[in-house]
């Protein structure tokens, strides 16, 4: 079968390009969505039809899913998973769900609900427009709780690359708990300023509840985004998940 295909997911108002140092390095080979806001549930299609090309051609599916990805990405994989699709005599699927400091719901919860969680000395302020985006209102701030392992300048130059996102993304309930159909690694970042490390814990601790498995965690000393802050580390982590699939 060879090596399986990644689908990297970036996290909310994240571009491409905050995981494109870990693309480039593994692969070694920001579009603004149209239309009204997207629900979570709008968002794992997108994914799912990603999912659904490669696993049509035989390719077992790595996803990787960065912070608000989480929770889309668990709802992708119904239908999915490489055991599931094996039952039904087909080649490919989901092997497996790798999360980066994520948010990873509980069958439905929403997302926003877990960011509920945060102390409010944590917390981003937002603002949502009249179209139900969501955007930035404190870069300095976001700057101190995503990219704090950057000196503040630096920090605020990656902070001012981040786009708006749809609210109601946040707000909508997880349907289908992917997380319970195939292994689950949890790249858990201990420096995390915005999704605390007791939150990434209760996340592990829910999904290792549910499913009655151990989450293969491994711990770095990270900000909220990795892939550009330890890039090395995430890098040596995907590669890792790749050979032991």
């Amino acid at each position: 079968m060879g090596a399986p295909s990644i689908i990297a997911i970036p996290g909310a108002s994240g571009l491409p390009k905050h995981l494109q140092p870990v693309v480039d390095a593994i692969a070694k080979s920001g579009e603004v969505r149209p239309g009204p806001p997207p629900t979570l549930q709008d968002d794992a299609a997108f994914i799912t039809k990603h999912i659904a090309s490669l696993a049509d051609a035989g390719r077992d599916v790595l996803l990787i899913a960065h912070s608000y990805a989480g929770a889309p990405a668990s709802e992708a994989v119904k239908g999915w998973s490489k055991t599931s699709r094996q039952e039904q005599g087909l080649e490919g699927g989901v092997i497996r769900i790798a999360y980066m400091t994520s948010l990873v719901p509980a069958l439905g919860q929403a997302p926003g609900s877990i960011l509920a969680e945060v102390p409010a000395e944590n917390q981003i302020a937002t603002e949502i427009d009249e179209n139900g985006w969501m955007h930035y209102t404190d870069f300095s701030k976001m700057a101190e709780r995503s990219f704090s392992k950057f000196p503040p300048e630096e920090g605020l130059v990656w902070a001012h690359t981040l786009v708006r996102h749809s609210a109601a993304s946040f707000a909508s309930p997880l349907t289908y708990a992917g997380y319970k159909d195939v292994p689950v690694s949890y790249l858990f970042c201990e420096d995390d300023h915005l999704i605390p490390p007791f939150v990434q814990q209760k996340r592990i601790d829910m999904i290792e509840r549910e499913t009655g498995k151990k989450v293969d965690v491994t711990r770095i000393d990270s900000d909220h985004v990795p892939t550009i802050s330890r890039t090395e580390l995430v890098i040596d982590w995907i590669i890792k998940l790749v050979e032991t699939k």
